[in-house]
């Protein structure tokens, strides 16, 4: 039997563990080395048409048009033509129309009717009336009625409302001079949002803002302006996803309502509404912050001026923002997200599931995911 020194064990032992931690170092380090590389080939300037052509199926009518349309679009907003970007755009029009310009939507003509029907009521004036005056000839020859029964996609009831507020006193009466469409196109985008940020738009417009929007070329470039053409400080795209579907700053919004919960021990919708737009009467959330008045050293007047800023990327450098979580991190004993998705539940006549802006993002966010593995 042959006698090993009991430091001679030691030694064994230390030199083996010495060889374990070093083999441990070596993959966190490749594993950091391949994070790394993934990063700066998702950061990497792409040829924008070129991803569009590889990404979007071949059963989709004018892919080359899309892949010029959204190259324009990146570089007439001069927006970093990353693979991450191209492919959160093209998530969300795949999702909100399935690379559609003007998508059909199944039922809509019942849709329409049962707005109107909807307005007359509240105008007190009966639907039999209304429907009376629908059987007038419209301008293209057919009646409003005959037009409304057979109508397919938005930007075809667009036209209807636009024929029956401009030509028919009754459209007025019922509609004022608002179209009470209020988004089309492939990414499904605010018309109103797009009728606001024309500034820079590429292409000559043919009729209104609104028309455009139905387009392919205008749908995608309101849309993507809407998406990313604002700064916000999120670890991932999701939180862009719910914004696109709530509104700038929505996922902000709900993590600061989350760390006002958590100071005052007010529960609230995390909606992301700080304030009631519109309106100079102080919310829910409001209402709440104020309750931290006297430790924020702030008036009624000071918190409202501040959450004003919700809108905008501003909020987070207001001593509102900066407070609350101070003192809510404090009372929970550990630090609050400054990103969360808002838990709203879709409403609209088109849907007709229970869904939410949380279902949506995740949704978009798996295509955007599956676009970049394919590229």
């Amino acid at each position: 039997m042959v006698y090993v020194p009991r430091f001679g064990w030691l030694l064994a032992t230390l030199i083996l563990a010495g060889c374990s931690t070093q083999g441990t170092l070596s993959q966190k380090e490749a594993e950091a080395e391949k994070e790394k590389a993934l990063e700066q080939q998702q950061n990497k300037p792409m040829d924008v048409a070129s991803v569009v052509r590889r990404t979007i199926p071949a059963s989709v009518k004018d892919r080359e048009g899309w892949a010029q349309d959204l190259a324009t679009t990146f570089s007439s907003q001069k927006l970093s033509p990353t693979l991450e970007n191209i492919c959160s755009v093209l998530a969300v029009a795949q999702q909100e129309s399935n690379y559609r310009s003007d998508p059909v939507v199944p039922g809509l003509n019942k849709i329409a009717w049962k707005e109107i029907d909807k307005r007359a009521e509240r105008m007190h004036i009966p639907t039999m009336l209304v429907h009376t005056a629908l059987k007038i000839p419209s301008p293209n020859g057919k009646s409003y009625s005959e037009r409304l029964d057979n109508v397919r996609t938005e930007k075809e009831l667009s036209a209807i409302f636009d024929d029956f507020i401009g030509m028919v006193p009754m459209g007025q009466r019922l509609f004022g001079s608002l179209n009470p469409v209020r988004t089309g196109g492939p990414m499904q985008i605010s018309i109103a949002f797009a009728e606001q940020h024309t500034d820079g738009y590429p292409w000559k417009m043919a009729g209104t803002v609104r028309q455009e929007v139905f387009s392919r070329r205008g749908g995608l470039w309101f849309g993507t302006y809407h998406l990313l053409n604002y700064p916000a400080n999120y670890t991932a795209p999701i939180y862009r996803f719910a914004d696109f579907n709530a509104g700038l700053y929505a996922s902000r919004n709900a993590a600061f309502q989350n760390a006002i919960s958590k100071a005052t021990g007010v529960k609230l919708a995390l909606d992301g509404d700080l304030i009631l737009y519109g309106s100079s009467d102080a919310g829910t959330t409001e209402l709440a912050v104020r309750k931290l008045g006297a430790s924020l050293g702030m008036s009624d007047r000071d918190i409202r001026r501040q959450l004003e800023r919700g809108d905008s990327d501003k909020l987070e450098e207001t001593k509102l923002y900066r407070e609350v979580y101070r003192l809510a991190e404090k009372k929970n004993g550990k630090p609050l997200p400054r990103e969360v998705l808002p838990g709203i539940k879709l409403e609209s006549p088109k849907i007709t599931r229970n869904l939410t802006t949380a279902w949506f993002a995740k949704r978009v966010d798996d295509r955007r995911a599956a676009c970049m593995a394919q590229n």
